[in-house]
């Protein structure tokens, strides 16, 4: 059995046959052939699939394919306009918020989402922001320092 679907990413219209078991991760990677979407654990607790489902934050690891028909997703290929950064993405570069980049995707995405819901977060709201996303590098230090010095560029 299988299913249609029609879901907006990053601004486009993408209309496919999917079967209702297929994971909105592996749509994005697999169907679309976007693959900034990172796999990393497949249980929803690295974060490393983390794209915007109508400007939620989500780990795409956790919907099916057929639960976004009519949604417009976000996906980490989606943000920067051109060659323009956003002020995370710019914050993740000035601040070295990245090491091996594994997490770097979802970590971004997940950051964005936060500064949406609180332009102003205090060190504490950002580490608690981020307890879904795991980086096994960095230390998350320079990750925290990113999405403050994006609060401040936003401001």
């Amino acid at each position: 059995m299988t299913v249609e679907i029609t879901v907006t990413v990053n601004g486009t219209a993408h209309t496919a046959t999917v079967e209702p078991r297929l994971l909105l991760v592996h749509f994005l990677r697999d169907v679309l052939d976007l693959t900034g979407t990172h796999v990393g654990c497949d249980t929803s607790q690295c974060g490393a699939c983390t794209v915007h489902l109508n400007e939620d934050a989500v780990k795409s690891c956790t919907v099916f394919a057929v639960q976004a028909d009519g949604t417009e997703v976000t996906t980490i290929e989606g943000l920067a306009d051109g060659e323009s950064y956003t002020p995370v993405q710019q914050g993740f570069w000035d601040e070295h918020g990245l090491q091996c980049g594994f997490c770097t995707p979802g970590m971004i995405m997940t950051a964005e989402w936060l500064l949406k819901q609180n332009p102003d977060p205090s060190e504490a709201e950002i580490r608690a922001g981020l307890a879904g996303n795991y980086c096994r590098c960095t230390g998350y230090q320079n990750i925290v320092n990113a999405i403050g010095a994006a609060a401040k560029a936003g401001r």
